[in-house]
């Protein structure tokens, strides 16, 4: 029988007419958002999330130098399509401060490079110039450094005397330490080569307090979140953003969302971090404690998410549920001390740590190893359903088109036990039952979901005993598992038998 959701039943007055209604089409979109400083210059108001379609717009809205800059950057360098969002966090704390000294100069000039957070920065030293000129030289070429070709600029502010030129970098904070200074080796003679002295005058200290932008994002979605701070009372926030019983996965929110964060230690530190986690909504992006890595913690872990977010995101087409180990990571290196690549013993033990691994091939290009959640057991005891960060991109997408087909079939529907005139307006636990199978063939179809059959044996659709009014269904789902492992046992022979 034909439901109707504005033509009356009780017309006397002749009429041919239409109503129109959605037959329901599922998209899932998927967000990503990049936590991090702006600058003064920026237009972006801090703790206000907005939309950052290009590198131009990330440089206009959070100010060239900044974090953000550099993290828009990074994401788009992996995930040139994928929508994105930033929000600026006000920094708190003091700003590192670091001293350039030139000490000598070489008496027939050459050229100098020194690297800054990645970026190498050039200056041309001509025969006869003082350790004042270069000094100068210097401070020019940070202070109106641009690489047209990365669209970088860099993270300090630059101030000279003399012969020594002082670093502020952008932004207050511990975090703003991890920028790498680095003079590098060249094919030719490198004329800053022992040259140069680099100190710290003024340590950067403080984290800032992620609570009012996290607070603003409100009710929108946000699938995937970069924040590149780390200490401890941030990942409390986290945790509570997420919250399963109170947060954006909780049953009467239902917004959803995963947080990375990178990390930069010993192993033994990295290990003790992670063990103290057990929490499927985070992500921790280890990096070796080291003074070489040429990228910072922010570009790095904005880089690292943005090369499996494509995926991440893609659940019509089942790249979800990819195994991402082997993913090339563009725009960083790593670091250059190649005793600190991860090997594979390592990597294994980190893993099973709740720690995400990367790993470097022979050409040096960083690769995604295994990203995963940090959680590790349920209830004390060992649990590793959620482990791969394929999951929460299955699950997430899943719920999604479940409830969605829900909806679009159910919604706004009456609830009898049998329907015998096929009355349009009524629902029954029947054809609800159907609704969640038909969705459930359609991401088996996709690489989704597996196991249809055995999914709609354990299926249970049935109306509450106290509240004639509800529906309680038990949904199993069994997902698609990434491949990262295939082992093959090779017999040699010198001759088959």
């Amino acid at each position: 029988m034909t439901v109707f959701n504005y033509i009356p039943g009780n017309l006397v007055a002749p009429i041919f007419t239409f109503e129109v209604n959605s037959g329901g089409q599922f998209e899932n979109s998927s967000r990503m958002l990049l936590v991090g400083h702006k600058i003064s210059g920026g237009l972006m108001t801090d703790n206000v999330p907005v939309i950052c379609p290009s590198t131009m717009e990330g440089r206009r809205l959070a100010g060239a130098g900044s974090m953000l800059d550099d993290m828009v950057r990074a994401v788009r360098r992996n995930a040139p399509a994928q929508e994105l969002w930033i929000v600026s966090v006000p920094a708190t704390g003091t700003a590192e401060v670091r001293t350039l000294t030139v000490d000598s100069v070489p008496a027939a000039g050459g050229v100098g490079v020194i690297e800054i957070a990645g970026e190498p920065i050039q200056i041309t030293i001509g025969a006869g110039d003082t350790a004042d000129d270069v000094a100068a030289a210097l401070h020019a070429a940070i202070t109106g450094y641009y690489n047209p070709l990365t669209e970088a600029s860099l993270p300090y502010t630059s101030a000279v005397a003399d012969e020594v030129v002082t670093l502020t970098a952008r932004h207050a904070g511990a975090l703003l330490s991890d920028i790498d200074i680095f003079i590098p080796v060249l094919d030719g003679s490198n004329a800053f080569t022992g040259r140069i002295t680099e100190a710290v005058v003024t340590a950067g200290s403080g984290n800032p307090d992620l609570s009012a932008a996290l607070a603003a994002l409100g009710d929108d979605p946000f699938d995937w979140i970069v924040s590149p701070f780390s200490d401890a009372t941030n990942i409390g926030r986290y945790k509570s953003l997420l919250s399963d019983v109170s947060g954006r996965w909780a049953w009467n929110v239902q917004l959803y969302g995963h947080v990375f964060y990178p990390l930069t230690d010993t192993i033994s530190n990295l290990t003790t971090h992670g063990l103290a986690q057990d929490n499927r909504h985070i992500s921790c992006l280890a990096r070796p404690a080291s003074a070489d890595t040429p990228h910072p913690a922010w570009t790095w872990a904005a880089a690292i998410v943005g090369a499996i977010v494509v995926w991440l995101s893609n659940g019509a087409n089942g790249n979800v549920s990819r195994g991402q180990s082997g993913v090339w990571v563009e725009g960083i290196a790593p670091p250059r001390d190649r005793t600190k690549w991860y090997g594979y013993a390592t990597r294994d033990s980190m893993l099973r740590s709740g720690l995400s691994t990367f790993k470097v091939d022979s050409t040096g290009t960083v690769l995604i190893d295994k990203i995963i959640t940090m959680q590790r057991t349920t209830n004390g005891v060992t649990d590793t359903t959620f482990r791969d960060i394929q999951k929460i991109g299955q699950l997430t997408y899943a719920l999604r088109k479940f409830r969605t087909a829900l909806t679009m079939e159910h919604g706004q529907k009456a609830i009898a036990d049998d329907n015998p005139g096929n009355v349009g307006a009524v629902s029954t636990p029947r054809d609800i039952a159907a609704t969640f199978m038909h969705t459930y063939q359609e991401m088996v179809l996709t690489g989704i979901l597996e196991n249809p059959v055995r999914a709609a044996e354990l299926l249970d659709v049935r109306r509450d005993t106290d509240n004639p009014n509800r529906v309680n269904v038990y949904a199993p789902l069994d997902m698609v598992n990434p491949l990262d492992i295939i082992a093959a046992n090779t017999v040699v022979y010198s001759q088959f038998r």
